[in-house]
């Protein structure tokens, strides 16, 4: 499961989901939506800002973070092993059945 620091996002006129505008994207245990530059989920009724990447190079959020040489804890680049991804980055995975030994999500 993805560790956050549980901080609620400013209140917004509707609630994120699959028709709610924002980019949406998979990011281990749930779903960011991308939102002024920055990445918010749901939680418990209400938005939560998610992890930005604390690597050197990067300012950008967990979620789209694409460091080559990435040392941030909860930006996850490796390919899924999986007979189900097909290559897929492990922090997208979604496998009910994910046998990868470096996939972190509630399956």
């Amino acid at each position: 499961m993805t560790i956050t620091d549980h901080r609620e996002a400013e209140t917004h006129a509707h609630t994120h989901g699959p028709d709610c505008g924002h980019e949406a994207v998979v990011h281990e245990d749930h779903v960011d939506y991308i939102h002024d530059g920055h990445a918010h989920r749901e939680h418990d009724g209400h938005s939560d800002e998610c992890a930005t990447c604390s690597c050197a190079n990067c300012a950008d959020t967990c979620a789209k973070c694409d460091c080559r040489d990435c040392s941030c804890p909860t930006c996850n680049h490796h390919t899924c092993s999986c007979s189900n991804c097909g290559g897929d980055p492990c922090v997208n995975c979604v496998c009910a059945d994910c046998s990868c030994a470096t996939c972190n999500h509630a399956a």
